[in-house]
């Protein structure tokens, strides 16, 4: 463990306020890469109106990690001056539903859960005002609470796929996992055209909520996830599929 970087709690404090105006307003836009989790994909897609297909190829780098099932999604910036898309010098466009890393900012978490900051006053002039802020109320004031929530729930299928390190090579399993986690309006179209929900046991009230929400869409895609890649057994199957099974092994 690197002793040298910083370690805040929840508890701890800093200095920091952002404001038009200040000199260094919107630079912190501009030549950075943003990380882009499935939950911060749909509340971009939602914000602008547009289909999670057109989002992901205007507005995203999906960069490939060797075999591991989920690839590395990146907000892509302007070529020209390396800038977010979504930021003119009035400010942020899409703030309301800015995503998780520029919420954060000027924190990031540590691998422990710790906090550090990750500018400096010289380059961000906010962290010179005076305005004094325990982490975990600015956390709360930055809207993060849903934010947090979704990437807990995301953990559940990372920290397993990591930890069971699959051999996978079949492209079409990085394709789907990928829909169903970035792509999630292609992955409702999937889900309602296939025989999944005539055969599997899934509540009518789930299904209403995943043909119109996406949140609820994206927790499910969660559980499909589990179900189909990492073996839970969260949606039994149907009695009448059990029946057909139990005939052709009998008749076999």
């Amino acid at each position: 463990m690197n002793d040298t970087i910083q370690r805040l709690d929840i508890e701890d404090r800093i200095t920091f306020r952002c404001f038009p105006g200040i000199e260094c307003f919107t630079q912190c836009c501009q030549d950075v890469n943003v990380a882009l989790t499935p939950y911060d994909v749909l509340r971009l897609k939602s914000h602008l109106g547009i289909h999670s297909d057109e989002f992901i190829d205007k507005y995203t780098v999906v960069i490939p990690k060797g075999k591991k099932v989920i690839p590395l999604v990146l907000l892509k910036m302007d070529s020209e001056n390396k800038r977010c898309p979504f930021v003119t010098e009035n400010g942020c466009t899409v703030y309301i539903n800015r995503p998780w890393s520029c919420r954060m900012y000027p924190l990031d978490v540590n691998e422990d859960g710790t906090y550090r900051i990750i500018s400096d006053p010289s380059r961000c002039k906010g962290l010179n005002e005076k305005e004094v802020w325990e982490i975990g109320e600015y956390i709360v004031d930055q809207g993060m609470v849903p934010y947090e929530e979704m990437n807990r729930a995301l953990s559940q299928v990372t920290i397993p796929l990591q930890a069971m390190d699959l051999d996978i090579d079949n492209p079409a399993i990085f394709k789907m996992v990928f829909m169903a986690l970035y792509n999630l309006d292609r992955f409702r179209e999937f889900v309602f055209q296939s025989s999944f929900f005539d055969r599997f046991k899934i509540s009518e009230e789930r299904i209403r909520l995943i043909q119109s929400d996406d949140v609820e869409l994206l927790k499910f895609s969660l559980d499909w996830i589990k179900f189909g890649l990492l073996g839970q057994l969260l949606f039994p199957v149907k009695e009448k599929y059990l029946r057909k099974q139990d005939g052709r092994e009998a008749r076999s």
